[in-house]
């Protein structure tokens, strides 16, 4: 009932091994390439079948020259099986097309869509590719009765050989998406195709064409036709979203994927957002009314403002701005609602609406895995672990190979640091380029006394990094617990002097005075942070080692209580 089988039986003919073949290899996610080397060999017509005869019709111009017979008679078979399966399914015999295309039966409650081939032989449009993949994950994961993977963990497949099944399996999934794109112009054709992964059975296929501008609308279309097949229920909400979609402009829908592409594969912090901010204030300058451009652009100035690339005001204004004008263009977009609660959190140090608006964005896209992560961080931050656990949970679900950067924030606000050296360790091997990463599990060995180790991993989040300022107090507070008072002081006067020409955050300079033991000039600095509205005071006040030489003192409890963290 399916070509696999009759590869099989070909290559039980031909004593053919699928490992170490000989004669007929496969392509994973593609098919089969017949190896052997052909050329013109006309087939006697004496004691020749019927079927052998069709079979030599079609073979003609690629019959087997003076090769042993079992090659031959591989190519007939060959040859014969794909006759017969085109007038079968041309007919519709006796049902084979249900059976090939699958039947119904198969249940499907999870999926992964797999990175959309680039078909455009052009390898500068792979931004292209995966921003259709991407775009394809965020429609889809707006139906909450379906699960499905983030981007971040299926973009690993690209170009894997691996067959489908052990994905699946990997990835924890029933089906799989996968499929092709081709642009040309302002012209975009993709074909996508469902399959149920533990049997390889495939249940559907379609291609769409479209002009570029009309390119979230066929979105929309592709994640309803995958939905009506799997026969996921759609409240009238999600039906309404999966085909709400206003046409763009297709320059700026260009820009906004270089954007997101950007985003996501520049390993440099800075350049980064940057280049990809540049990219979403061109796209937004094509089309005013292009909501996601907004949502990429805040996104960019508040990452901006969390790194401590820029003053406070400088991030907060912009990027409030930006989630406003989104908002007011489409007011139930989960993505923007998300930034809103970091603004809310971190800018604003407004923790109600932080919360409120964290939750209404995965309600409103249940399968967001960065809306999770959000609300699982505010959850630790706020102390309530078991909330803060169940969300590492759902994260766990979506982003199967990238859930320990919560797992590690949860257990640095828990102040847990044995568990937090453990995971730390799991993180760094798993993704050894995330000067995040290195910090806490460097912040770990700190808190766990091992003081050697935790000044190692400052110094290499500090080379990733680029000199962000976060691992660079850390080591200076680091080396002033080893009892290296003057690498310490020698860290914090280059940090004075470089205010003078860029910006630093006063809350790190205070964290470095606290370590040496100066109370006066660390409250003189927390002081300047909470003028400026600094993000890293709330983030970090609760559960920052950095400042425990200052937790007993009246001056501390009552900066703490005007920020308004909860205990």
């Amino acid at each position: 009932h399916s070509l696999n089988a009759a590869v099989k039986k070909v290559r039980s003919a031909l004593d053919d091994d699928s490992e170490t073949p000989r004669f007929v290899e496969t392509v994973p996610r593609r098919g089969y390439r017949f190896l052997y080397p052909v050329g013109e060999q006309p087939l006697k017509s004496a004691g020749t079948s019927d079927t052998e005869k069709s079979a030599a019709a079609l073979l003609q111009p690629i019959a087997t020259p003076r090769v042993k017979r079992p090659v031959r008679l591989a190519l007939v078979l060959v040859a014969a099986v794909a006759a017969l399966l085109a007038v079968l399914l041309a007919a519709n015999a006796g049902g084979w097309r249900d059976r090939l295309r699958g039947r119904p039966g198969a249940a499907i409650r999870s999926i992964a869509v797999l990175p959309l081939v680039n078909l455009s032989g052009d390898a500068s449009q792979e931004y292209f590719a995966d921003g259709m993949t991407d775009a394809l994950i965020t429609e889809l994961s707006k139906i909450a009765s379906l699960r499905v993977i983030s981007r971040t963990s299926v973009m690993q497949y690209k170009a894997a050989h691996k067959m489908l099944p052990e994905i699946a399996r990997e990835l924890n999934v029933d089906g799989v998406v996968e499929g092709s794109v081709m642009r040309s112009g302002n012209r975009v054709r993709i074909a996508a195709e469902l399959i149920h992964a533990p049997t390889d059975q495939h249940l559907w296929a379609e291609t769409y064409e479209r002009d570029l501008g009309d390119v979230l609308k066929l979105q929309g279309e592709l994640a309803q036709a995958i939905a009506r097949r799997i026969s996921v229920q759609l409240t009238p909400q999600q039906q309404a979203r999966l085909g709400s979609a206003q046409p763009v402009n297709p320059a700026a829908y260009e820009l906004y994927l270089k954007g997101r592409f950007q985003k996501t594969t520049s390993f440099s912090t800075s350049r980064r957002i940057e280049d990809a901010q540049r990219y979403f204030q061109e796209a937004i300058l094509q089309d005013p009314r292009f909501a996601l451009a907004y949502v990429g652009l805040a996104d960019c100035y508040e990452e901006l403002g969390s790194f401590r690339l820029v003053p406070p005001q400088a991030a907060y204004r912009p990027a409030k701005d930006a989630i406003n004008k989104a908002l007011q263009l489409d007011e139930e977009l989960g993505e923007a609602h998300s930034i809103l609660g970091n603004l809310s959190w971190r800018y604003e140090w407004d923790f109600p609406t932080a919360e409120r608006e964290f939750k209404y964005a995965v309600e409103q896209n249940p399968n967001y895995v960065d809306g999770h992560e959000r609300l699982g961080l505010f959850l630790a931050w706020a102390g309530r672990r078991a909330e803060a656990l169940a969300e590492a949970r759902k994260t766990s679900e979506l982003n199967p190979n990238w859930t320990l950067s919560l797992e590690i924030a949860i257990n640095y606000h828990m102040r847990d640091y044995k568990t937090l050296v453990e995971v730390g360790q799991r993180a760094v091997s798993f993704n050894p380029t995330s000067w995040i990463r290195h910090f806490f599990l460097a912040t770990g060995y700190e808190g766990s006394g091992q003081i050697a180790e935790a000044i190692r991993e400052y110094q290499k989040a500090i080379e990733l990094s680029e000199g962000n300022t976060d691992p660079t107090a850390g080591l200076a507070h680091a080396y002033a617990a080893a009892g290296q008072r003057a690498s310490a002081e020698k860290i914090l006067r280059e940090l004075l002097q470089k205010t003078k020409t860029s910006y630093v955050s006063p809350y790190m300079i205070a964290t470095i005075y606290a370590g040496l033991d100066d109370k006066d000039k660390a409250f003189e600095y927390l002081e300047k942070a909470y003028q400026e509205r600094s993000p890293d005071v709330p983030y970090f006040i609760k559960a920052d080692l950095r400042m425990d030489s200052l937790r007993s003192d009246a001056r501390f409890r009552d900066f703490v209580r005007r920020v308004g963290v909860p205990r």
